[in-house]
């Protein structure tokens, strides 16, 4: 007779850790296609003329002009911003739905996982504003006139320079729209999740990448 193997759950630090972890490994493959993102939605900013048309056109122009490694500028504060947010965001999630789960293992109504879900958005994305403010600098620094970059070093240099220039509130510009987008995402990914997964095993269906 075989034992049945027993399945330790981590712990939620490591819940946390895992979270964060992924979304850093992610970030680190696509960010110049975020750069280049960035620099595409800016341009023709000011009623100037649009200089970039395609993504290609965008990747050249930029290890043309700055170099092959300014592909990944900002990356920095986009890996801080993916142990902040991300690391939140998802260690709430999982935290505060086992919390609301049943004593027999049954997962919270649907409104209560939407309400789960907005809650961890909101506070990771509270948490996460800080680099993402840098990151967006950062990351939209190489169009601006030589004279007027910021060049900023590194996310803590950013970090530094913006409470020391504008203040620390300057940190959080922008947050409350961050914080609406965040609610909307985490309950369309998460909580979209969560839900189809929890109907599928109740149909009696067990997929294994689930």
């Amino acid at each position: 007779m075989c034992e049945a193997q027993v399945h330790k759950q981590p712990s939620k630090l490591m819940k946390f850790v895992l979270g964060g972890t992924a979304g850093m490994i992610a970030t680190s493959t696509v960010q110049p296609l975020d750069l280049v993102k960035t620099r595409m939605q800016m341009s023709g900013e000011g009623g100037s003329t649009k200089a970039h048309v395609s993504t290609l056109q965008v990747i050249r122009a930029i290890v043309a002009r700055e170099g092959f490694f300014k592909l990944y500028a900002g990356l920095s504060a986009a890996l801080l911003r993916q142990a902040t947010y991300t690391t939140t965001r998802l260690g709430i999630y999982t935290s505060l739905f086992e919390h609301f789960s049943s004593s027999g293992g049954s997962a919270p109504p649907f409104l209560a996982k939407v309400g789960i879900g907005m809650t961890a958005g909101v506070i990771g994305s509270f948490v996460g504003t800080p680099t993402e403010v840098c990151l967006i600098r950062m990351t939209a620094d190489g169009r601006l006139p030589v004279a007027e970059r910021r060049s900023y070093t590194h996310v803590f240099n950013a970090l530094y320079r913006i409470v020391k220039e504008e203040g620390l509130l300057a940190l959080w510009r922008g947050a409350v729209p961050t914080m609406g987008r965040a609610a909307v995402v985490n309950v369309a990914q998460l909580v979209s999740y969560s839900q189809f997964k929890q109907m599928f095993l109740e149909y009696g269906k067990s997929y294994a990448f689930l």
